[in-house]
């Protein structure tokens, strides 16, 4: 059995690529972790990695992913690729017999993620939704579950930004950008958390940027039966806005940030029973400043050294996708599609 994690023994990891979720959100957070130790990144070119290298303090540059994958000092590794490259290389790396944290979408489909099934009996497979380790998620889904919202009746998301640039991934439909695998994951997820259950139907609508051909508005209505139904929309080209409601008989509960939470922020939860109208019956809910990514890290560290039970693991991830895929078919044949 592996040693457990702790700040004199701690899993070394290796990050693919120079992606701005990793240099400017993942890696600042999981340095700043005793129990993480990060090793190495690797890049296409050499003087791509030695730069962030020196630039993040890292010890450790690649100019290929596979000379990183072939460093045995390598524990785990994270993967922030484009979307499209998650599964190639997720499976690269755990035929190396590295453990993978990859970043969401894990894959373009239910199918395509079952194809790391073989390799997640060898090593921990996992797909990075760092706001199942959020405090503030956490908090919110004890409030569910502990029936202090009643029955739940709904939950509804917003999400959006704005982005029309070519150049950006999230912006080429042929490498898994668009706004439903970008930020439309998050609703999905977030609501499978908090009720603890799989959708049964949904119900996808789709507006597609004619240049793109990526969605650039996608809406849903998930139906988790028992009468709870989940809906959302979420864009890359509107406002940029995100928050999350809970509607339960008894009460209603919102997510003020729900997703880029402030790094190292302390969060607020709002916790209303609707007596009074215009939010003047909320009651504030403080939660501890938190890092999200540091505790995703630190999670999933715990799970390689046999610390903790990988809890949301691939079939997890087969799951998520598979919701994903009924969304795009429904707006496709304008009827509810089973996951």
């Amino acid at each position: 059995m592996a040693k457990p994690a702790t700040t004199k023994n701690p899993v070394r990891w290796g990050v693919i690529s120079t992606a701005n979720i990793g240099t400017q959100k993942v890696i600042p957070g999981m340095m700043a972790s005793g129990i993480i130790d990060v090793r190495a990144i690797a890049s296409r070119t050499q003087p791509t990695a030695r730069r962030w290298a020196k630039k993040l303090g890292i010890p450790v540059a690649y100019g290929s992913y596979e000379d990183m994958l072939n460093d045995p000092e390598v524990e785990a590794v994270y993967n922030p690729l484009p979307n499209h490259l998650h599964v190639p290389l997720t499976l690269e790396a755990a035929a190396k017999g590295k453990h993978v944290l990859c970043e969401k979408p894990i894959a373009l489909s239910g199918d395509e993620a079952k194809t790391m099934r073989g390799v997640a009996r060898k090593v921990h497979i996992a797909e990075a939704f760092m706001v199942r380790c959020h405090p503030q998620w956490l908090k919110a889904r004890d409030l569910v579950q502990s029936g202090r919202l009643g029955t739940i009746r709904a939950i509804n998301t917003l999400f959006s930004y704005y982005n029309v640039d070519p150049k950006n991934v999230r912006n080429m439909a042929d490498i898994g950008g668009g706004a439903l695998y970008d930020i439309g994951c998050y609703p999905i997820v977030t609501a499978r958390f908090l009720l603890g259950a799989e959708p049964v139907r949904c119900f996808g609508l789709i507006d597609r940027d004619p240049k793109f051909k990526t969605d650039r508005t996608t809406s849903a209505v998930i139906d988790f039966g028992k009468g709870r139904h989940m809906t959302f929309s979420v864009s890359t080209q509107a406002t940029a806005y995100q928050r999350v409601q809970v509607l339960g008989d008894k009460a209603r509960l919102e997510v003020e940030i729900p997703f880029n939470a402030p790094q190292g922020g302390a969060m607020k939860l709002y916790l209303d029973n609707g007596k009074q109208f215009a939010d003047a019956s909320a009651k504030m809910i403080k939660l501890p400043k938190a890092d999200q990514y540091q505790l995703q890290g630190e999670w999933f560290s715990r799970v390689v050294r046999g610390q903790e039970k990988l809890t949301f693991g691939l079939s997890d991830a087969i799951r998520q996708a598979r919701v994903l895929d009924a969304v795009f078919r429904s707006a496709e044949t304008g009827q509810w599609e089973k996951p």
